[in-house]
């Protein structure tokens, strides 16, 4: 593609389920030129759950049926929900009749070239020489892949009945049978393209030989979006979300209380998708500070914000910027004879990494190990079983807590740790526990999760809200200052 100061950018979900609301003010730019800009696509809200697995509850889709399947076709009926949650969702974005049409004829050839492809697949491992096992990760990415090609496909008809050139790069790899990396396939996707005069809708899915999905799982859309920038030389990278990044959760401590983050760095980024909040995937956050790429996160209904600047600047003064929670299963693994013996931790981690689960903390003492784990309880209990069989004579337990962080660039000298102790224990609550790294950029108190709610909004009080009045006035006015979120934000 042509050279140009551009800008790629990302759009989640939830907001491409309203793309149709963000027509004029985001894609549009509200009559101002359009172009110069790259869009990396999600799918829309909800599909990637049908198709896979329900990213909180772990609910099957049509991936888990299927890899559950024996002979039956329990996976088929659930396929058959994607295609109508599919067509439902480009029915309230399209409105022209023969967009409609085509969207429609889009969505039938790919679900039904993927039935045919699991049915061919199923038929072959009931001979004894193919194990379905060995393909599974092939299957994953190519469900996964159907609902990006599907959005972006809709988008770009979108687009252009609205009169912009657009262009749907499918970098899916449907019916590709060449073995190329992610690193070709963008360059093949974005090659000829001129920025200037057209407007590339790209998948966020990208297929390639490192495989996007056993790397990265769920994070993958943001992978090819930062590596989308970073191969084309974009001046700046922007995530488009439905709310803005903001000091707390509104709903837990008042619309009139939180703050806009305004500037933060990727260290900041990196700790709250830790905390489940996805600004950003940290392997996608690797590759923008890399290329020296600042990113922005914007509110996609609010496109006149300028959001939160994300790059590798230092905060003029130590702050906590953010409180969040996130609710958590506690792992621990006691056993009276761990002390000096090497191993446990080694197969722990092993048995966690089979399961596909998230750590968010740990701990550990002389005979007690315990690991905060951001999973489903199934898959919890499946760790759990696993370490009871490796370790019968240890003692593994699991239960359901929830860790409150204090976030920022820079927490020394604020006593943080002491101050949010003691408005927790004037609040009544008792932390189970309480850790604070030596790279000063976050605190995490792991409470009850009927303390949480309730610890988020005091913790927010003292250590932000308080911080930001002691502030002097008029001083340090700048992007490195929360901003107050108006009454019209919402998260």
């Amino acid at each position: 593609m042509n050279q140009h100061a551009h800008t790629v950018e990302k759009i989640g979900g939830t907001s491409m389920s309203r793309s149709a609301e963000l027509l004029n003010s985001l894609f549009l730019k509200g009559g101002e030129d359009p172009y110069n800009r790259i869009f990396v696509v999600s799918a829309y809200g909800g599909i990637t759950d049908l198709l896979l697995e329900q990213k909180k509850s772990g609910e099957p889709g049509v991936y888990a049926r299927f890899s559950n399947a024996s002979n039956d076709l329990g996976w088929s009926n659930a396929l058959n929900r994607v295609m109508t949650a599919m067509n439902d969702a480009h029915r309230k974005v399209l409105e022209a009749p023969g967009d409609v049409r085509e969207a429609d004829d889009f969505v039938r050839e790919r679900i039904e070239g993927a039935r045919s492809c699991l049915i061919d697949l199923q038929r072959l491992c009931s001979y004894g020489h193919f194990r379905l096992s060995q393909h599974m990760g092939i299957i994953r990415e190519l469900l996964s892949g159907l609902g990006e090609s599907h959005s972006a496909y809709v988008t770009t008809l979108l687009l252009r009945r609205a009169g912009i050139n657009a262009r749907l790069v499918d970098l899916g790899g449907w019916r590709d049978e060449r073995e190329v990396t992610l690193e070709e396939r963008i360059d093949d996707g974005m090659r000829d393209i001129d920025v200037t005069r057209e407007l590339p809708i790209v998948t966020g899915y990208a297929q390639c030989s490192e495989g996007l999905m056993s790397l990265y799982d769920r994070g993958y859309s943001e992978v090819t979006f930062s590596r989308v920038a970073a191969q084309t030389g974009a001046a700046e990278a922007i995530i488009h979300k439905e709310f803005h990044l903001s000091s707390a959760d509104p709903k837990l401590v008042g619309l009139e209380n939180v703050r806009k983050l305004g500037h933060t760095n990727y260290d900041v980024a990196d700790q709250l998708s830790n905390m489940g909040m996805e600004a950003i995937h940290p392997s996608a956050a690797k590759t923008l500070r890399q290329a020296r790429i600042p990113l922005r996160v914007t509110n996609a209904f609010e496109p006149a914000d300028p959001g939160t600047l994300i790059d590798d600047s230092a905060g003029k003064e130590p702050r906590v910027e953010i409180v969040t929670a996130l609710d958590v299963f506690a792992l621990e693994v006691f056993e009276q004879d761990m002390v000096g013996v090497k191993g446990y931790d080694a197969t722990i981690l092993q048995a966690l990494t089979r399961h596909r689960v998230s750590i968010v903390a740990k701990s550990s003492n002389a005979n007690a190990i315990t690991h905060y784990l951001d999973a489903s309880l199934k898959r919890v209990k499946r760790v759990e079983s696993d370490l009871v069989a490796e370790y019968p004579t240890a003692s593994v337990t699991a239960r359901g807590l929830s860790v409150v962080a204090a976030i920022g660039r820079d927490l020394k000298g604020l006593n943080a740790l002491g101050r949010g102790l003691g408005a927790l224990d004037n609040a009544g609550i008792v932390p189970v526990a309480v850790q604070q790294g030596p790279r000063n950029v976050d605190i995490q108190f792991v409470l009850t999760r009927e303390d949480a709610d309730i610890a988020v909004k005091v913790l927010h009080e003292t250590l932000i809200a308080q911080g930001i009045a002691a502030a002097p006035p008029g001083g340090n006015k700048g992007p490195d200052d929360a901003e107050k979120c108006e009454p019209r934000l919402v998260a």
